[in-house]
């Protein structure tokens, strides 16, 4: 309590001289993502400025009236008491609800890695979002007001205004608490904080998706979320169970340099709860089964239905892929980090897995974009949960999940925010070689997948190189005549950028692994638009498509010439173009729309589709056929 009433007295002393307020940034500067770098990317480095004589009326309400929070809730909460609307008003969410807001004056240094030089940070943790309150448009003209204090005629002396925000709250198990200020972005200054606001069930299980382990498709695993660490269950099939082992990683576990610490490390760090992961056994190919995962302690989830996939060697696959996701907020905040188009995508990929038409779906790197801000992985997963709890969810790791200087990434960027792969492969239990070697193979139906790392060491006789040509040249064409290679960075690319997308070593290092061992088709994202070649080696077409009776371009691949490459990074991130003179002739297929590929495979024919997510149009497509051997 008496640490209670020292903050009270502190911030009250904080809110007693002057404040700038700037002009509200428009929401293009809001919202900017690439490189991270937007006034709200860095709102925790600021000087903290001082407001102002603010209002003894002042008060912040939430529609939950004071109960805890449900697993996921839009709240509308309400400033009150405000006697003068200002542009540079904003409220922020903030957890754990304990969070200094009054700066970490030793941990300046901490900040230099950003380029702010501030040395007094505002926050020692990183807001979860946050919205000016000029996003309820009647704040500025005092639309909602209340009189405070009125005359003896009766008349209103003191009126103050309101403004009432929608928040998208979800279950990540630390209480929450909003955080009125003043100064904007630029110059934040705190007026008032609501107080914790707890959750119901911070130990509820929550976010269960699925993955493939072997070949068989008579295994699945299912991995979740949870506050609480005791192993609990899922229950599936007709009366079988299976129990979890609670994994769990601590901000010592992140990577970082020396008095540096990185976001994951430092400011942007948010206790994980516990991973669970469970093995559901003795299931068939290519049938449902209903399930559950919980415990009685902790509760259960809503009763969910999965398929597995078609095991290696049967006729037919049907799958989804895509990479660069993310996600977005679901209100109108803006975060550190916002990839505009994942909800669209996601939503399509749901509207197309409800024909029963999606086997699996593969996600090839740059997952959530948390980047060192780890409260965003839980919203990240709750927005695959839709799609990841249905069917196997595979994915690649980016650079995005692995890159930080001195982690031994291939590209020393600092790019995962200090995460490098820890909860990446936390989250998305893989059928890997080992910790930090996130590359494998997988069969399903007809196609044998080769899954590799991009920011591992790729170059001949290294571990990676070393797997990849021992599992291509184990491949069995007569069980699965498709080979398609799979990785993060793409080797053909026609967008340019600093650094480049393309890296000619590892071009030229693995490039002839695909040829020599016949690769069909290859994926690739890291690039954000829709890209597709022709039958390519070392820059050159080896092969061209020709028009079928429908019009769709298709690669005879009886006689196999080079790989077929496409660039599927239109995931959700904003959107890269393509230049408008240079094309190289290789290219045959550019679209910067958001969208996904769909891939249909039968043993003599495979049928690839690029569809925008936002129209559900068929922007390119194209066959690859091959006789039955």
């Amino acid at each position: 309590m008496a640490r209670l009433l020292l903050l009270l007295v502190l911030i009250g002393g904080i809110c007693a001289a002057a404040a700038s307020s700037p002009l509200l940034p428009a929401a293009e500067t809001m919202r900017v993502s690439f490189a991270g770098k937007s006034e709200f990317r860095t709102v925790n480095r600021k000087p903290l400025g001082t407001c102002l004589d603010p209002s003894p009326y002042l008060a912040i309400s939430v529609s939950t009236g004071g109960a805890p929070l449900p697993d996921e809730a839009f709240l509308n909460v309400t400033v009150s008491g405000v006697l003068r609307p200002d542009r540079s008003h904003w409220l922020a969410m903030i957890t754990p609800s304990n969070s200094s807001v009054l700066g970490c004056p030793l941990n300046g240094v901490n900040y230099i890695e950003t380029g702010d030089l501030a040395s007094l940070p505002l926050l020692c943790h990183y807001p979860v979002k946050a919205q000016y309150l000029t996003s309820d448009p009647g704040y500025l003209g005092c639309k909602a007001s209340a009189c405070q204090k009125r005359r003896a005629s009766g008349t209103c002396k003191v009126r103050t205004c309101a403004a009432t925000l929608a928040f998208h709250v979800i279950n990540f198990r630390t209480d929450v608490e909003f955080v009125l200020f003043s100064g904007g972005f630029a110059t934040p200054c705190v007026l008032k904080r609501s107080g914790a606001l707890p959750f119901a069930n911070p130990a509820k299980p929550l976010h269960g998706h699925l993955s493939s382990v072997d070949s068989k498709a008579t295994s699945m695993r299912l991995t979740w979320v949870s506050g609480d660490a005791r192993p609990q269950q899922v229950q599936y099939g007709t009366g079988k169970t299976a129990t979890s082992v609670a994994t769990t990683f601590t901000h010592k576990d992140m990577c970082s340099i020396a008095v540096l610490p990185s976001p994951a490390k430092d400011f942007g760090w948010h206790d994980p709860g516990y991973i669970h992961s469970a093995l559901m056994t003795g299931l068939q190919p290519s049938q449902s089964y209903k399930y559950r995962y919980g415990s009685d302690s902790v509760g259960w989830s809503n009763t969910t239905e999965f398929r597995t996939p078609p095991a290696a060697g049967s006729g037919e696959l049907s799958f989804v892929i895509f990479g660069d996701m993310g996600k977005a907020p679901l209100d109108p905040s803006v975060e550190h980090y916002i990839q505009p188009g994942s909800t669209s995508v996601a939503k399509a990929v749901a509207a197309e897995m409800q024909t029963g038409k999606v086997d699996s779906i593969f996600h090839i790197g740059d997952i959530s974009y948390a980047t060192g801000f780890l409260v965003e992985w839980d919203f990240f997963l709750h927005l695959i949960t839709p799609l990841a709890s249905q069917v196997s969810y595979m994915t690649a790791i980016g650079n995005h999940e692995r890159d930080y200087a001195g982690s031994g990434s291939v590209y020393p960027t600092p790019d995962s925010g200090g995460e490098c792969g820890v909860p990446y492969e936390s989250y998305f239990p893989m059928p890997a070689s080992g910790r930090d070697k996130p590359w494998y193979s997988i069969e399903q139906g007809s196609v044998h997948f080769v899954v590799m790392s991009t920011e591992h060491e790729w170059s001949e006789k290294s571990d990676q190189y070393n797997w990849m040509e021992m599992d291509l040249s184990s491949v069995d064409r007569s069980r699965t005549p498709w080979v398609i290679f799979i990785g993060h960075r793409p080797m053909y690319s026609s967008s340019s950028g600093i650094p480049p997308s393309v890296d000619p070593n590892f071009v030229s290092s693995v490039e002839p692994l695909l040829l020599n061992h016949k690769v069909d088709l290859v994926f690739f994202g890291h690039v954000h638009n829709y890209e597709r070649t022709c039958a390519v080696y070392q820059g050159k077409c080896k092969g061209m498509p020709k028009k079928d009776a429908k019009g769709v371009d298709t690669y005879d691949n009886s006689n196999y010439a080079a790989p077929v490459h496409a660039v599927v990074g239109a995931g959700g991130f904003s959107l890269d173009g393509f230049p408008k003179i240079g094309l190289r002739s290789w290219s045959l297929s550019r679209i910067s729309e958001f969208g996904y590929a769909r891939v249909h495979a039968t043993k003599t024919d495979m049928l690839v589709q690029f569809v925008n997510s936002n129209t559900s149009a068929v922007r390119d497509q194209f066959r690859i056929v091959k006789g039955a051997r």
